[in-house]
């Protein structure tokens, strides 16, 4: 009999179509069964040993729930016998009804238990599922305002980066990597291909309550850089060093093709599946159980890495006309040269400038560098750039490149060309010369493993608010001594010297000035953006442990209105 591997997790969904992926553990049909409405069956497909399925469901209607049920070859998989979970159901979207979005990055994959917990403290995404679930109650510190009645569910969640470790890997993965080829070979605990990629994917989406939210919740995924390598892509000089290894290439291949099956796939509307070119191959052999992409699919990974302008990671999701959200790759596009460097290339931007437009209430963009950092630590980061680049003369372009790399200097404002064209396009939408201003432009990001709330300064003519919210980290706090070191650093010393340094090596200002609203935090959260209208209300939850540690309670960490008449 064949069992199910991995899933269901429910994926693109709008407000006729669902896409629901699974992972089998062998050559199969996997039928999608929902209660008043549509099936749908797909055939598996191969990937070094690793067997998957994308069931697609159409002609849904707008703002239903739909129970539904998985079978493989026939036999019964999903839901489980004895959950004390609710049926998983395919909610689709309805765009006249206001939208929640709940969103956040970082996220590792350790147990549950007290262990757990007090390395890595409570899973907010776990904590989130559960009172979803109706297995926790609320309290008077609960982030819904239906104090003590269920809560009301996201639409859909965006997961902005961190989604699994590869470099930083836990006891469990570690265990894999010793019993597969032992530590002592390169490169030691850290991943090596493809294979060691899906049993990460594996712990990370195994627990059963985060699995049961994955299956009942939309989501979209974009990487960041410990998806692959912590400060993946930073400089022309780091993907040498990269690249002068044996492991490597590997690596990369193994990162960026599990990426496509596990995450992106699913990002993907029925119609751009239909241009992309493995899927086609896909469906060209669609009545073939086990027909196996591996080698096309490593060739695809290995250009991507190498010729960039190759694939498009980034997507675009129109919400209706309350809101566009707007997922942009801020790793893989990137040019490294020493004359010209870009968080994203020529291709990237011309796309992204199509993409940031009004004619919506709120315009939502994701990427998974904070796009507004703390704005001292803004121009430490564009002071580190130019002088990597000989902005103090060409004997401190070495130590230059050091700092960026030891510090993690490697965010939009590190990358001023990309930032500047970024910030232009911005400052257009928000003056209403791409169609409608919109009421918000908010940028939702992750990484920095600390959440706040930025506001740019009002400026004549710009009618949109502009905001920074960042969520980050789901769960992989830091330790006490590094929260104290990065508020201190981001919000206090760097003020002053960054300015002072960025002038001195004739850094640009920023076209606007921004100011913190909210925050620093540094609990693990997840966030929530609820559209009311003109305005938006923003929320962080972490969870906490009272009485029973396998049931943490949602509890609030910030709650913040932003009105715009």
């Amino acid at each position: 009999m064949t069992s199910l591997v991995l899933g269901p997790l429910l994926r693109h969904v709008d407000e006729t179509s669902a896409s629901i992926w699974v992972e089998v553990d062998a050559p199969a049909r996997v039928r999608v069964t929902t209660e008043g409405g549509p099936s749908a069956e797909s055939a598996t497909f191969a990937v070094h040993g690793h067997h998957y399925a994308l069931v697609c469901l159409d002609g849904l209607e707008r703002g239903r729930r739909y129970p539904y049920a998985v079978t493989v070859d026939g036999e019964a998989v999903w839901p489980e016998p004895g959950s004390d979970l609710p049926p998983s159901v395919v909610p689709t979207l309805d765009h006249r009804k206001p939208l929640r979005l709940a969103y956040g990055s970082c996220r590792t994959s350790v147990g549950h238990d007290r262990e757990g917990n007090a390395t890595h403290g409570v899973d907010a995404l776990r904590a989130f599922a559960l009172r979803m679930a109706g297995l926790t109650d609320a309290g008077s510190d609960d982030p819904d305002r239906s104090h003590g009645g269920a809560p009301r569910w996201p639409d859909l969640v965006a997961f902005l980066g961190d989604q699994v470790y590869a470099d930083e890997t836990t006891k469990e993965m570690q265990a894999f990597i010793e019993q597969r080829r032992g530590l002592d070979s390169e490169p030691g605990d850290e991943l090596k291909d493809y294979e060691e990629y899906a049993h990460l994917y594996r712990l990370a989406w195994s627990d059963p309550v985060n699995r049961w939210l994955l299956s009942t919740l939309p989501s979209l995924m974009i990487f960041d850089d410990h998806d692959i390598r912590d400060d993946w892509n930073t400089s022309r000089a780091w993907k040498d060093e990269m690249e002068a290894t044996s492991w490597w290439h590997d690596r990369i291949v193994g990162g960026l093709a599990s990426y496509w099956v596990y995450q992106h796939l699913g990002n993907m509307t029925p119609s751009e599946r239909v241009e992309d070119d493995i899927w086609q191959l896909l469906l060209e052999h669609a009545d073939e159980p086990g027909y196996d992409v591996s080698d096309v699919l490593d060739a695809f990974a290995d250009r991507a890495d190498q010729e960039p302008t190759s694939y498009r990671w980034s997507f675009v999701r129109d919400l209706g006309p309350q809101a566009r959200l707007v997922v942009v790759d801020s790793r893989a596009a990137r040019v490294l040269e020493d004359d010209d460097r870009s968080i994203l290339d020529e291709e990237e931007l011309a796309w992204l400038d199509g993409q940031l437009r009004g004619d919506v209430d709120h315009l939502l963009v994701a990427t998974s560098l904070p796009f507004l950092l703390a704005p001292g630590l803004h121009y430490v980061e564009a002071f580190s750039e130019a002088l990597a680049g000989g902005g103090w003369g060409r004997r401190l372009t070495g130590f230059g490149e050091k700092v960026r790399q030891t510090v993690d200097l490697e965010h939009w404002a590190a990358f001023q060309k990309g930032f500047g064209e970024v910030a232009r396009m911005t400052l257009e939408v928000g003056r209403g010369e791409r169609g409608r201003a919109p009421a918000t432009i908010t940028f939702l990001s992750g990484d920095v493993h600390h959440s706040y709330l930025s506001a740019v300064k009002p400026l004549p003519g710009v009618r949109s608010r502009i905001l920074q919210a960042v969520c980050s980290p789901i769960r992989n706090p830091l330790s006490r001594k590094w929260r104290f070191a990065t508020a201190a650093l981001s919000y206090g010393v760097a003020g002053p010297l960054g300015h002072v340094a960025a002038r001195s090596a004739k850094v640009p200002e920023a076209p606007f000035s921004w100011r913190l609203v909210e925050g620093p935090w540094f609990d693990n959260n997840l966030a929530v953006l609820e559209v009311h209208g003109e305005g938006i209300r923003l929320w962080w939850a972490t969870g906490k442990v009272e009485d029973d540690v396998d049931r943490p309670r949602l509890v609030r960490v910030s709650d913040v209105s932003i009105d715009c008449p």
